[in-house]
């Protein structure tokens, strides 16, 4: 199972599931968190989502070396049902209270899940990084567009244009998370607050996010179809494809 399913109070905590490739993102886990996303959306008796990492890692973002494997031309695992993007899809109409409780360390879209949070905590110990321009290549999740409304125009910049580390406490200050907890404390204290919104009313928690989101919705979705062209403008170009075959000599 690259993604745990359990159900307590109402709230339902989904949990990446791959901890020896770092909670990586390969077609199976989009497919499945895809799937769990439409299946919690979808139950009267989920009130709010948990998101978070097995292992030392929430997630280290998309699997690279099946990324790499699929620009050189090699065999490996079919195209998933879903995907990055109907994942994207599913996070974007999510109409509940979504929860992530930052583990570990979190790489391209286990950092810029975070601006589809309506909460986010993090462990102390927990490290950020968008290392898009390290990799040669665009901004993903909306986090063009999200990010600079979150955190502001500079923290954004810094974030996706140096593919540099940032500490809990930075992202604390930055705004990108809300709680920074001791690593032992962390799952409770989400779990606590998601207990809290789990017991209000559905019809009035899904009305709350429906009015926030709808006067940015549009946006969210332009700003990933721009991100769409220019990711599919520069993977494979050579910095891209330098950059994945240093870190597949790297494995």
């Amino acid at each position: 199972m690259n993604l745990l399913i359990d159900d307590l109070n109402r709230v339902r905590t989904l949990t990446f599931n791959r901890p020896e490739s770092l909670n990586a993102f390969n077609e199976a886990l989009y497919d499945e968190t895809t799937a769990a996303l439409r299946a919690a959306a979808d139950d009267p008796e989920v009130g709010v989502v948990l998101l978070t990492g097995a292992g030392r890692a929430f997630s280290a973002g998309n699997d690279l070396v099946e990324m790499q494997a699929r620009i050189s031309g090699a065999d490996v695992a079919p195209a998933g049902e879903h995907g990055f993007y109907a994942m994207l899809d599913a996070l974007i109409d999510f109409p509940k209270p979504l929860i992530c409780a930052v583990n570990g360390l979190g790489v391209g879209i286990g950092a810029t899940i975070l601006g589809f949070a309506d909460l986010a905590f993090m462990s102390s110990s927990a490290r950020l990084k968008c290392p898009f321009t390290s990799l040669g290549v665009a901004p993903e999740a909306a986090s063009s567009y999200l990010l600079p409304r979150l955190i502001g125009r500079q923290n954004a910049a810094w974030l996706l244009m140096s593919s540099e580390w940032i500490s809990a406490e930075e992202a604390k200050d930055m705004g990108l998370v809300w709680r920074v907890c001791a690593p032992e404390e962390l799952l409770p204290e989400a779990r606590r607050h998601a207990e809290v919104l789990a017991s209000k009313p559905l019809s009035s928690l899904k009305a709350v996010k429906q009015t926030m989101l709808a006067p940015i919705r549009a946006d969210i979705v332009a700003a990933v179809e721009r991100e769409k062209a220019l990711f599919t403008e520069l993977v494979g170009a050579a910095a891209n494809v330098d950059a994945l075959a240093a870190f597949a000599d790297r494995k």
